[in-house]
């Protein structure tokens, strides 16, 4: 493998909105871009040294060289999906797509024994627009050393239901898009695919377990596992037919939210997939601007029952 690089980072607490904050300085310098055959997450190839010391394999998962925190405080890692450099998540097999899940739930179950992880978030950033700078197919594992703002805002409203009612948030939430269905996209045995009803992003979809609840990957039982490849590889191809033939690929966020690991009422908690575009139509990006970035308040400009019919109309033809 490459040369190990010299890397540190910190993490402040801000007092008044009581989030954490990491610092990677060191991340300034990490790769970007390169031409492919200088990819280091490409097979090394003869006296081309990568990541992954063999001249071939499946899927791949290391340490991030450029952690944005690590050591005894978290954990970075990468995940290269295929050694194909020209492929993408979409294109993979329902066969490479099971053993990346695979990869996810034994990375997971891992990182709960790292006395300095709390919280695992496993996910994809795909395009330049959302910042990418390997094009080759991967995605990133997080083990964050603290219960992110996120978590922590859903954990407070799920307390607080259970609290009021005695039911579970994620429950009913689900079960109000399910008995709607206006906003289901996609819904087999074992997994349901919705817009939410208050969906931040242009095109944003929730992937929930369809038959129960559960708080991270490693509790999905076989059939959870095994439906999970076709339902997310359709999605994902949907993704990139909704602006139209030569819009180009669509650039996307997408990631698992998993229950913290130490934490009461952990069964609470619903694990579901995010996915995400931050473009909202052909050559136009939605940008977080004064709103969302000052204030946190989002204002978005696709209704989110258009984008679930949108998202209904490019589903691959049977």
């Amino acid at each position: 493998p490459l040369q190990p690089a010299v890397s540190a980072s910190e993490i402040r607490h801000d007092p008044l909105l009581d989030e954490h904050v990491g610092y990677a300085a060191h991340r300034q310098s990490r790769t970007y871009h390169p031409p492919a055959d200088q990819c280091p997450l490409c097979p090394t190839r003869g006296d081309r040294l990568s990541e992954i010391p063999a001249d071939s394999y499946e899927v791949a998962v290391f340490e991030n060289r450029f952690p944005s925190f690590g050591g005894d405080v978290g954990r970075c890692e990468v995940v290269c999906f295929t050694p194909d450099h020209d492929a993408s998540f979409a294109s993979l097999t329902p066969e490479q797509a099971a053993l990346v899940l695979h990869a996810w739930t034994d990375r997971t179950a891992e990182l709960a024994e790292h006395p300095g992880v709390r919280q695992v978030y496993c996910f994809e950033n795909r395009g330049a627009e959302i910042g990418v700078t390997l094009g080759h197919p991967h995605g990133q594992i997080y083990g964050y050393p603290f219960v992110t703002p996120h978590t922590a805002r859903a954990l407070r409203s799920v307390a607080a239901h259970k609290a009021r009612t005695g039911g579970n948030l994620y429950d009913e939430l689900l079960a109000a898009e399910r008995a709607d269905g206006r906003r289901v996209v996609l819904e087999t045995d074992t997994w349901t695919a919705f817009v939410p009803r208050a969906a931040r992003w242009p095109y944003e979809v929730h992937l929930y377990p369809r038959r129960r609840r559960v708080p991270d990957l490693p509790a999905l039982d076989d059939d959870e596992r095994a439906g999970f490849p076709a339902v997310y590889l359709e999605l994902l191809r949907r993704f990139d037919r909704i602006f139209g033939e030569g819009a180009g690929p669509t650039p996307y966020i997408s990631g698992w939210h998993q229950a913290p690991f130490a934490m009461p009422d952990r069964e609470d908690f619903a694990l579901h997939l995010e996915l995400f575009t931050i473009r909202r139509s052909p050559g136009k990006l939605k940008f977080l601007a004064g709103s969302e970035s000052g204030m946190g308040a989002f204002v978005s400009d696709v209704l989110p029952e258009a984008a679930a019919d949108r998202l209904r109309e490019v589903a691959t033809e049977a």
